[in-house]
């Protein structure tokens, strides 16, 4: 229903342009017995301002079980208090979209595609990265020439020098 075409994509497209789509909400993975994927809950209003769509992506919220997870107290006051405050943004969790956007990703409803739950990558600093190696360089090298100092003495063959 959120991305699908053909009469899935009419009629996602009507209730969209009737302003009938308040909110999308993604729930996690095995969260009922009847299915191990993923569910959404669509919230449809009939008197709505067809100006925007709020959409909650809560499917890293949740608890593990041994047979299934589950929504605790917690992720459920957090769905609910997010979907009755309608904010702007929420990073990695909830975004407000307006219809221009909707419309431009041709009536697409995937949420992932308006609320991103990605990390961003940790920034290397490739000089204090580099300055870092060549100090465990040195080490590797002093430490080797104390070592076959130990070698010699004992009369067995040095370890090969790092080059």
């Amino acid at each position: 229903m959120l991305f699908r075409g053909g009469a899935e994509a009419k009629i996602r497209r009507k209730l969209l342009v009737d302003g009938h789509i308040d909110t999308v909400i993604g729930l996690p993975a095995n969260l009922f017995y009847s299915t191990g994927i993923p569910v959404c809950i669509l919230v449809l209003k009939k008197c709505k301002k067809p100006d925007d769509v709020l959409f909650i992506n809560a499917s890293e919220h949740f608890e593990r079980g041994k047979r299934q997870n589950y929504l605790s107290d917690g992720h459920i006051e957090k769905i609910i208090d997010t979907y009755q405050q309608r904010p702007e943004s929420i990073e990695r969790y909830a975004r407000r979209v307006g219809m221009d956007e909707i419309e431009a990703n041709d009536f697409n409803l995937n949420i992932s595609r308006y609320v991103s739950t990605a990390k961003d990558e940790v920034a290397i600093d490739l000089s204090a990265t580099h300055e870092e190696l060549v100090e465990i360089e040195k080490r590797i090298r002093k430490s080797t020439t104390k070592h076959n100092a130990f070698l010699k003495e004992l009369g067995l063959s040095p370890l090969p020098a790092s080059d």
